[in-house]
């Protein structure tokens, strides 16, 4: 590096890298409490709102931009994603503001959600690999944090600015420009992985991508305990995501079924429940992530998500007090359950050379799933009432209950070269400047993903 050039270590480099999740869960929050706005100003209809959703970085867009960046970001090292991405999406956010028609704006969300999808993956692998061990929750929950800030400051924003209605929105998409463009400014100084550059320059990591499988994709599907990760983790997050992502979307319109139907009442009510997200991961999964057992933690976080929407749908009658209760029980669910231990577990289930390709694979798998959803979700809701639909997320969120609970991996306290040995296969060190000499063994392929 140049004598003099800025450099972004430490703390400051998990904060930066982070700051994809609050750009992406920014955006999402940026889409939701607008598009009553956008449909009233373009004179859209019900479908036409789901596509935008369908299209945006809460579904497809984020999934198209994982499954490239993913395998991008193993090809050519993380840094590659951050010189990049945030432009992509500095631009989609311009447009989004100054949208003029329905072709415009979803332009915008397409493009905006290629870029988020494209750097959240980078993000989760980054922050893992430049953890310490024994703090490596702690760090990966800074990125959950992030995400939980995100949808905080949109809501309170769009609360503070609703009497500006559409002019109110396009203001919060450009605060959204502006972040991103300090975010990408501060990036310039990040330092490249260490244990990518390791496994991808040195013989060692020759040697390690023999016994792995290869790099990329191709790798990643080569190996049969790499398919029983995807199918857990898919479980954990899918489910849990596809409710997730209809709720962080269209909860004002939950909300309105409910039957509050003022715009600040429901963005306060969402300020409510991410605040409390804030406060479970800040103090729940960050504190404690590193030194209780993940699965009694993960267990708490997705029965606590079961038993907020069982009230929001069998208690609806009860009014404001049972919208309080949902709000601070999905709040809380969401700070310490399925997105902040998917966002550790998938960095530390797979080999440093297809560890980005795994989760852009899963992210394009997820967000596809709540992208269909997502489409007929408004007149889902419109046509059947809250109660039908409740009935649906709440088997969703079970069923992702369910799958933690069995299949949570045992990987606390353990660096990421020892977990990947411990799968894949004991390296044999030789002298310095030789190969490393690789004994595939039988590690875990056959052991099952959950057992402790």
């Amino acid at each position: 590096m140049k004598v003099g050039a800025r450099t972004t270590t430490g703390w400051k480099a998990t904060i930066s890298v982070a700051m994809s999740n609050y750009i992406e869960a920014g955006s999402i929050i940026a889409i939701a409490t607008s598009l009553t706005f956008w449909q009233d100003a373009f004179g859209i209809s019900n479908f036409a709102v789901g596509l935008l959703a369908a299209l945006s970085a809460n579904a497809f867009g984020a999934a198209i931009g994982a499954g490239i960046g993913g395998p991008l970001c193993d090809r050519f090292g993380r840094k590659a994603i951050y010189t990049y991405d945030l432009l992509v999406y500095m631009a989609g956010v311009l447009l989004a503001t100054f949208a003029m028609n329905f072709a415009m704006l979803l332009a915008a969300f397409v493009i905006t959600g290629i870029a988020v999808g494209a750097g959240v993956p980078a993000s989760w692998t980054y922050i893992a690999e430049q953890a310490p061990t024994d703090g490596r929750a702690r760090h990966v929950g800074t990125a959950q944090l992030a995400w939980s800030v995100g949808p905080l400051v949109g809501f309170a924003l769009a609360a503070a600015l609703a009497p500006l209605e559409l002019l109110g929105s396009r203001l919060i998409f450009l605060h959204l420009f502006v972040v991103a463009a300090v975010v990408w400014w501060i990036r310039q100084g990040l330092a490249e992985s260490q244990i990518w550059q390791d496994e991808a320059k040195s013989d060692a990591g020759a040697a390690a991508r023999s016994t792995t499988g290869g790099r990329g994709m191709r790798g990643l599907f080569s190996r049969r305990i790499n398919i029983t990760a995807l199918l857990v983790l898919i479980g954990i997050y899918g489910f849990w995501n596809t409710v997730a992502g209809q709720a962080g979307i269209f909860m004002p319109r939950v909300y309105e079924s409910a039957g509050v139907e003022s715009a600040v009442q429901q963005n306060l009510l969402q300020v409510l429940v991410w605040g409390c997200t804030v406060a479970a991961t800040y103090f729940g999964f960050m504190a404690y992530g590193d030194r209780v057992s993940q699965r009694l933690l993960y267990v708490i976080g997705a029965a606590l998500g079961v038993l907020a929407w069982c009230v929001l749908v069998f208690f609806t009658d009860a009014g404001m007090p049972t919208l309080l209760v949902f709000a601070v029980l999905w709040g809380v669910s969401s700070g310490i359950g399925a997105q902040a231990f998917y966002s550790l577990w998938t960095s530390e289930l797979f080999a440093t050379s297809y560890r980005a390709s795994a989760q852009g694979f899963m992210f394009f798998v997820v967000r596809s799933a709540t992208g269909l959803l997502s489409y007929f979700f408004p007149t889902l809701l419109a046509a059947t009432g809250l109660t039908v639909v409740g009935l649906l997320l709440i088997g969703l969120l079970t069923v992702a209950l369910a799958i933690g609970a069995v299949f949570a991996p045992n990987t606390q306290g353990k660096t990421l070269r020892e977990i990947e040995i411990e799968r894949y296969g004991e390296p044999l060190t030789a002298t310095s400047g030789s190969r490393l000499a690789v004994e595939t063994g039988r590690g875990l392929e056959d052991a099952p993903l959950g057992r402790h």
